[in-house]
């Protein structure tokens, strides 16, 4: 069975080229796009979120990662809204109402995981990026802003990737 999906975008005036860019790659690939502080959030999501809209969302994208072919998944990095919050009620245009904070979130990660806006990884080396690069310690440097670290969420989901990742004795 062949299903053929013909999709017309009309680019919005006030939105930047980039965008535009990035919104007809995921038409075209289907690939996910990602904050650079998504990855952490992706890894750790546990149905937790700022509206019910996000939260499936959210999960929706979650699924997809940790399903049979979550590893392989390729995600770009990309300097704004994301596929995660593309339904954030928080969500202003292509920024965030706390960009200020986001800003200081996404420049933590992408120094400690080593990702630069344009990138493209899958979510199987994300992770490996993670386990390897992302001690306790720097897990509390790099989301020390996030309002959702002290609920011990992602610092468990870091635990658990870092224990699956030990090389098998």
């Amino acid at each position: 069975m062949f299903c053929l999906i013909i999709v017309t975008i009309q680019k919005h005036p006030n939105l930047p080229d980039p965008y535009w860019r990035s919104v007809l790659s995921k038409v075209i690939s289907l690939s996910i796009s990602f904050r650079s502080h998504h990855f952490l959030c992706a890894l750790g999501f546990e149905g937790k979120g700022y509206s019910a809209a996000f939260i499936d969302n959210f999960q929706n994208i979650v699924d997809r990662l940790r399903g049979p072919e979550g590893d392989s998944i390729e995600i770009e990095v990309v300097p704004m809204v994301d596929d995660i919050c593309n339904v954030c009620p928080s969500r202003r245009d292509t920024l965030c109402h706390t960009q200020e904070k986001i800003d200081t979130l996404d420049q933590a990660h992408t120094q400690v995981l080593g990702l630069n806006v344009g990138d493209r990884i899958t979510w199987g080396a994300a992770k490996r990026r993670i386990s390897e690069r992302v001690s306790m310690d720097v897990f509390e440097r790099m989301c020390a802003p996030c309002s959702w670290k002290n609920l011990g969420i992602c610092e468990k989901a870091i635990q658990t990737l870092q224990n699956q990742m030990k090389p098998q004795d």
